[in-house]
């Protein structure tokens, strides 16, 4: 039985009531994205819209202003993401009414990311564009801080661990065996931190980033970006932060649910295209490029961390065997670091 949040049809008579969308045609659950934030697509004769109430912990109403600003200022440059609807009486990005935060979106048709060297190319070159248009950007709304990168809270994550995989049903594996992974994993990421702030990253400029970059969230036709969308993780910091993790979202190779038959290697080629991508409109200085791979070695073991540690697992996966393929892509990453570099450099 699905635990996925429901609109109740009296609050969705409500919500509705708010916004001018014209002669409603079909309405139809949208089950993407958070369980905790129900969507709708609703289709009328004005054009098909996407209905979303904001999840508990994600309705901070400054938080959301920040975001909805934010999406406001990229479409008026024409940014491909889709556009917020104003409420009816006063134009509001968000409604707020019944003790929530609803939002509502056009809807935007487009295929997923096909894994093509085109594709990847031109999300590069979309970041760029993004980084570009909010490089001189400023909010009356205080930004989010803080990123993956020499984070505190990744060595608190890692120490949590193993008192949630010894709270599982069938605890994964012996206790020494977790505690190697995770002290391998700690020590390349504090050695990687390091690295890049020797290169003098906290000195770089800061910008307002996605902070989200993935395929996930993006739409394609014909292997160019449409849409971009998730903006709920914006906020301030070195774009060369952002430019890596895209990089590496973009050329990581997965599989099954078995992540010990993943590849060690990312996909070069796609590293490529995605790096080049973004150099073609907004060009990376040469320490930019060097601190890559190293912020994708912070990345990786970032992510699987705080999953890991909340839940146990990553997604369907479970817990440990995905920390054991981590260490051997974060090693690929440390070993081929300057390969990485040079086919970034062109």
């Amino acid at each position: 039985m699905s635990d996925r949040e429901k609109f109740a049809t009296d609050e969705l008579a409500i919500v509705l009531s708010h916004f001018d969308i014209g002669v409603i045609d079909t309405i139809k659950e949208f089950p993407r994205g958070s369980r905790k934030a129900p969507k709708l697509l609703i289709r009328s004769d004005r054009g098909e819209y996407l209905l979303k109430r904001r999840a508990r912990g994600k309705d901070d109403p400054f938080k959301v202003a920040f975001c909805h600003a934010l999406q406001l200022f990229l479409a008026e440059k024409q940014f491909p993401l889709p556009h917020l609807i104003g409420t009816r009486k006063e134009n509001n990005s968000m409604l707020q009414t019944l003790g929530c935060i609803y939002e509502l979106f056009e809807f935007i048709r487009g295929n997923s990311y096909d894994n093509s060297p085109e594709a990847t190319h031109d999300s590069g070159r979309i970041l760029a564009l993004y980084h570009k248009l909010l490089r001189d950007h400023t909010s009356e709304y205080e930004p989010p801080t803080g990123s993956y990168h020499n984070s505190r809270h990744i060595g608190s994550s890692l120490d949590q661990i193993p008192t949630t995989f010894s709270r599982a049903s069938r605890p994964p594996t012996q206790s020494s065996q977790i505690t190697e992974i995770l002290e391998i994993l700690r020590t390349a990421y504090v050695a990687a931190a390091a690295r890049v702030n020797r290169m003098g990253l906290q000195d770089w400029p800061l910008q307002v980033v996605h902070c989200d970059w993935h395929p996930g969230n993006m739409l394609f036709r014909n292997q160019r970006v449409v849409a971009v969308i998730d903006y709920d993780s914006a906020r301030l910091q070195q774009r060369i932060i952002d430019l890596a993790n895209g990089a590496l979202q973009f050329s990581i190779i997965g599989g099954g649910d078995d992540p010990g038959t993943w590849p060690d290697h990312v996909d070069e080629v796609r590293f490529e295209r995605f790096v080049r991508g973004y150099d073609s409109v907004d060009m990376i200085s040469t320490a930019e490029m060097q601190a890559i791979p190293w912020l994708m070695v912070e990345a990786m073991v970032a992510e699987s961390a705080f999953h890991i540690a909340a839940t146990g697992s990553f997604g369907r996966i479970e817990g440990f065997g995905f920390l054991k393929m981590i260490d051997r892509k974060v090693k690929w990453v440390t070993e081929h670091a300057d390969r990485l570099i040079k086919l970034a450099s062109g």
